[in-house]
């Protein structure tokens, strides 16, 4: 109570009287057209401090008021049109102001990101990604990773958390700009204690150019984290608790310091809390009924951080150190039960109970260097890395078998794992480009070795002793090594197109070498040693300014996780386990994208994707055990995606602004693996995310947000149903927008689990997920330090994308 005492009177603070001068205008783009939803901003003419930020209306007209006197500049800018600035004095508090119409010029270059920022948009379109910025949203407080991405226009997560882009599998996943090597539960661990509060944007890259690697068939998701470019010293301290089912709470503090010389820079987080996840499973099989339930119960902690330092050797070049260190440990309990039953009864035989418990400890260390040097049109960025992963993992196991009505244990097999895996990552990258003729020439090369040591350790307890089964042991050690290099072509035909064209070409070397702990166990190694090619391409035709038509293409590569390439037993009961298949190819995928953007802010995208050896999850029945079902990975024939987007920011009153993405797809999958087991499976899909932003009296803001989701297709077979979700939020800043408060509600009707069917080589099987996902939150933030506007280039009057400033 008193907790909500306290909210309650923060939330009651009065606002300052403001004075009455008033600066106003009109911003239009060279062809005499409004500019609207532009960020104008008015900095002190002394220091550049920002005093006030407002966006333009539907007619590109705006309004700052409460302005002290003084000399001031105004800045607008807008993505694809350049910065305006203009002088502005106020003589007295009475001054009115009228600036009338201020005309933007259209961008020759493109532009990656806007020199001052106001409130940003939820959603900003560009040429080569979509950016989603979690600050656009109230209801991110108290959310991780993965939920956010669930959120993302043309992101689905399934109940697996595996993540696809536009309906397509193989996405890549980035942490400010550098490859994160997890895959499987590992990345879902990474992403799941990955709060909101730390992430700033991501960036959704469908179609990467050939300066990107080739991997991932669905693109790059880009996770960019909070950072601080301003002058001097700054910081920023944040904390978050929300409770559904269980408690969850985290923190971070994060500082720079900044001057013409050098940038030090760093910040510190800690999570911890419970979560929940509960999956239920009718399966049909061999004559059988399996009524299987899994409830995972997970208690986590941990920490990161990450520092470094920037030297500005000259006004042209910076050399740039970054370390990073994440730490988890989480003990999970997964209480796994199954009912046998005869199918044409339906009367339970036994009933097998699994109650497994896990220790895991996750240990993460990354290193870079990076050296920048930018002349005129000329840019030279080399980039070392380094990167270890350590995780150590322990389950306990015990198998019992119970009699229909549990009175009696009919036998008892116990088991117990120890699954240590290291990762180690090499990384070396040279990127160039310079002006050639008008045009833009880049061209580079990368070097990457990955080493994935993987112990597989099976035992059997035996009156009280851990005895290793060496039929259901192993060591699984996978080696790759890419060598790539590129060249892009980039420029402007004429004054309406604009294209760009590279190729790209990979040199893979990796080994998979299984080590069993009996002879006859022992197989060769898997070996893949291949040349590929990556061609890529785009075309931008400029109606008029506010119409605009963009057509990609891109050849990509999937290569095999290693850890679905052991093809050993990883089992959540004695009749539920998953395998790898040490066989599988490499996926080669070709997009298309057709876009379209109106008025600059309304996105339409139309996109084709045809895969050959769709790497795909299938879920069957056992040879070995009539019982049992086990998920494994094989090679889809073909894989045929059709699929739309459509983004529209809408202002509907000059208070209430909205936001609106629809997504819809077309699947067809296609494989015969023989002996009846066919995938030919066809699914529509759609997805609808809205949100609704509202300027309350006295400062407050008011959001409300959801999604509807239509059924479709997850992995080769798998058919799901609709789901839903809506939430709310509040916000409120003080003390000069430096504190603010997040209240927040997610997913209050609970309806974002999943339900589905999948049919597949004799296995039927429907089934239903629920997690924490309803939870209610509280965050609060607060800013100190100058705070001042962020730095610029001298010559563009922008901040570089490609530099690694403020971390």
């Amino acid at each position: 109570m008193r907790t909500l005492s306290l909210l309650a009177l923060l939330f009651c603070v009065g606002m300052a009287n403001a004075q009455k001068a008033t600066v106003s205008g009109t911003l239009l783009d060279n062809t005499q057209s409004p500019v609207i939803y532009a960020n104008v901003v008015l900095l002190t003419a002394m220091d550049s401090a920002m005093v006030k930020v407002v966006p333009t209306d539907e007619d590109g007209s705006f309004v700052i008021t409460g302005i002290a006197p003084g000399d001031y500049l105004l800045q607008a800018t807008y993505v694809g049109l350049n910065p305006l600035s203009t002088p502005v004095s106020i003589e007295d508090e009475n001054t009115a102001m009228a600036l009338g119409s201020l005309e933007m010029e259209s961008d020759a270059v493109q532009l990656e990101t806007a020199t001052v920022t106001a409130r940003r948009a939820l959603l900003e379109v560009k040429a080569d990604r979509t950016v989603f910025n979690v600050e656009g949203t109230i209801n991110s407080s108290g959310q991780n990773a993965i939920e956010l991405l669930r959120k993302a226009p043309g992101v689905l997560v399934d109940n697996n958390n595996n993540i696809s882009v536009l309906s397509r599998s193989g996405v890549l996943v980035y942490v400010d700009g550098k490859r994160l090597p997890l895959t499987g539960d590992d990345l879902t661990n990474y992403l799941q204690n990955l709060p909101a509060e730390q992430i700033d944007r991501f960036d959704i890259i469908t179609n990467p150019g050939a300066r990107y690697e080739a991997e991932g068939n669905a693109g790059i998701i880009d996770i960019r984290l909070k950072k601080d470019t301003s002058i001097g010293a700054n910081g920023s301290l944040s904390l978050n608790a929300s409770q559904g089912q269980y408690f969850r709470t985290n923190g971070s503090l994060s500082g720079n310091y900044r001057n013409q010389k050098i940038n030090v820079f760093g910040s510190a987080g800690s999570f911890g809390g419970e979560n929940f996840n509960l999956m239920r499973f009718d399966n049909f099989q061999n004559g059988l009924s399996m009524k299987e339930i899994n409830n995972w119960r997970t208690n986590n902690f941990g920490y990161n951080f990450r520092g470094g330092v920037d030297f500005f050797l000259s006004k042209n070049s910076t050399l740039g150190v970054l370390v990073g260190v994440r730490q988890n440990q989480d003990d999970s309990r997964l209480f796994n039960s199954i009912e046998i039953a005869q199918e044409a009864s339906l009367t339970t035989d036994s009933i097998l109970i699994a109650n497994n418990s896990n220790d895991n400890e996750r240990d993460q260390a990354t290193y870079n260097i990076n050296y920048r040097l930018a002349q005129g049109k000329r840019s030279l960025n080399i980039d070392l890395d380094y990167g270890r992963y350590r995780t150590e993992s322990r389950r306990l196991q015990p198998n019992q078998y119970f009699s229909a009505d549990r009175s009696q244990l009919l036998t008892e097999i116990v088991n117990y794992f120890d699954t240590p895996r290291e990762i180690d990552i090499y990384t070396a990258k040279v990127d160039y480009e310079t002006d050639l003729s008008g045009q833009t020439l880049g061209f580079g090369g990368k070097f990457s070795r990955v080493s994935s040591d993987n112990t597989f350790l099976f035992f059997d307890r035996i009156d009280g002793m851990d005895q290793r089964n060496d039929t259901r042991s192993n060591v699984f050690d996978y080696t790759e090594n890419v060598t790539a290099g590129y060249v892009n072509l980039a420029g402007k035909l004429g004054q309406k197109w604009s294209y760009s064209a590279g190729l790209r070409a990979e040199v893979t070397d990796a080994t998979g070498d299984l080590q069993a702990f009996r002879t006859d166990l022992e197989e060769p190694p898997v070996e893949f040693n291949y040349l590929s090619w990556f061609p890529s391409a785009g075309l931008t035709y400029s109606i008029d300014p506010k119409n605009v038509l963009t057509l990609n293409y891109g050849r990509r590569i999937n290569r095999p996780q290693y850890e679905v390439l052991n093809p050993f037993n990883n089992q959540s009961s004695q009749l539920s386990f998953q395998k790898g298949n040490p066989f599988l190819q490499p996926e080669i995928v070709n997009n298309i994208e057709l876009g379209y953007t109106l008025a600059y802010r309304y996105n339409f995208k139309l996109a084709y994707s045809k895969t050959l050896d769709q790497i795909t999850r299938l879920i069957g029945p056992s040879a070995e055990d009539a019982r049992a079902n086990f998920i494994t990975w094989e090679n889809l024939a073909t894989q045929t995606v059709y699929s739309m987007n459509i983004s529209a920011p809408i202002q509907i009153t000059p208070k209430w602004n909205g936001y609106f993405n629809f997504n819809a797809s077309r699947i067809d999958n296609q494989a015969d693996y023989g002996d009846g087991a066919i995938v030919d499976v066809q699914a529509w899909s759609y997805n609808i995310y809205q949100q609704q932003t509202f300027e309350l009296p006295k400062g407050y803001t008011a959001e409300l947000s959801g999604y509807f989701a239509g059924p479709g297709v997850w992995g080769g077979v798998f058919l799901y149903e609709t789901s839903w979700a809506l939430n709310v939020g509040l916000q409120k800043k003080f003390w000069q927008d430096k504190l603010s408060v997040r209240l927040s509600a997610q997913d209050i009707f609970y309806e974002s689990g999943w339900d589905g069917f999948s049919e597949f080589n004799g296995l039927t099987a429907t089934g239903s997920g629920r997690w924490d996902s309803r939870r209610a939150s509280i965050s609060l933030g607060y800013k100190f330090g100058n705070q001042e506007i962020k730095s610029r280039n001298r010559k563009t009057g922008l901040e570089s994308e490609g530099s690694r400033v403020g971390g």
